[in-house]
């Protein structure tokens, strides 16, 4: 008697879940070891999964490396696209994906640990990802019909390069939180204090705005 296809469906859920825990393992302890540091074992026991299944559905220490970065960039990305940018107006717009951005940083302390550590390397795990290329290229063309938005609007000056203003708005966010601990010591102050935070976005917000609105466009110091 031919098996039943119902029978199928928990062991189709507990692969589905057992590489999801591991992905989720991964993340940690290649955020926190780097691709170097990290172990197969630390992450088996972290997932509570057998070493072997590891190897089974990622093949190798290099390829769940890699997974974990698409996910890492997929979550981001899908969260950007998420924004609902083209409902605002094109300044409005500029400051939600700013402080999105700077709020993604601070929740997801772990995206950057793991661009860090893909960078140490070259980018070579992200460099045959087509997924990464193809969410990264849709986050272009969201910003790029957002400044275009706001020059038909005369809000924003013309000629800005959207990659550019994509590179601007991560950088930083990113440098402040990457360098907070040498940072404090150089700058003699809490530089993850709520204060110093808050005055850091609102910072970040003024610069990426004189950046792109048209100056006559700008509020006017009292």
């Amino acid at each position: 008697m031919p098996d039943d296809p119902e029978s199928t469906k928990p062991r189709t859920r507990d692969a589905g879940a057992t590489q999801a825990r591991i992905l989720a393992a991964a993340k940690i302890e290649f955020a926190e070891a780097g691709l170097g540091g990290a172990r197969v074992d630390a992450i088996a026991a972290r997932a509570k999964a057998n070493k072997r299944m590891i190897y089974h559905y990622f093949g190798s220490k290099e390829a769940l490396f890699q997974h974990v970065l698409e996910a890492a960039y997929l979550d981001i990305r899908t969260a950007e696209q998420a924004l609902d940018l083209d409902g605002l107006p094109p300044a409005a717009a500029l400051e939600r994906l700013a402080r999105f951005t700077w709020g993604y940083y601070l929740k997801n302390p772990e995206f950057i640990t793991l661009v860090n550590s893909e960078n140490l390397h070259r980018a070579r795990h992200v460099e045959g990802s087509e997924v990464i290329r193809a969410i990264s290229r849709k986050f272009v063309a969201m910003t790029e019909s957002l400044l275009a938005r706001g020059v038909a609007e005369g809000v924003f000056r013309p000629g800005l390069d959207p990659v550019q203003l994509n590179i601007t708005i991560a950088a930083i966010g990113y440098y402040y939180l990457t360098n907070r601990f040498t940072g404090a010591i150089v700058f003699e102050r809490d530089l993850m204090a709520p204060q110093a935070l808050e005055a850091r976005l609102a910072f970040n917000i003024e610069t990426e705005m004189r950046l792109v609105c048209r100056p006559d466009m700008l509020p006017q110091d009292p």
